[in-house]
């Protein structure tokens, strides 16, 4: 990581407080590196659209205390 590069729940929150679009996260309640580590069968994943001093809250309204920031595409045959 570079000095001053925003990661993380870090990221999340400043990517929320800048835009009011959701952002897919894998989500945890103890840790960031908790949270990138449970993604088999994507069950810890949410689309996060809120966030207050200490929680991440889900569009289904399930609240997070850690949300990193992932990136969801199709995949295709090719």
């Amino acid at each position: 990581m570079l000095k001053g590069e925003l990661t993380g729940s870090l990221l999340t929150r400043t990517l929320l407080e800048k835009s009011d679009t959701p952002v897919w996260c894998a989500v945890a309640d103890s840790s960031d590196e908790e949270a990138m580590q449970d993604l088999t069968d994507n069950d810890f994943t949410a689309l996060i659209s809120s966030c207050d001093e200490y929680s991440f809250f889900s569009t289904s309204g399930i609240q997070w205390l850690c949300a990193v920031p992932i990136k969801i595409v199709m995949i295709t045959e090719t």
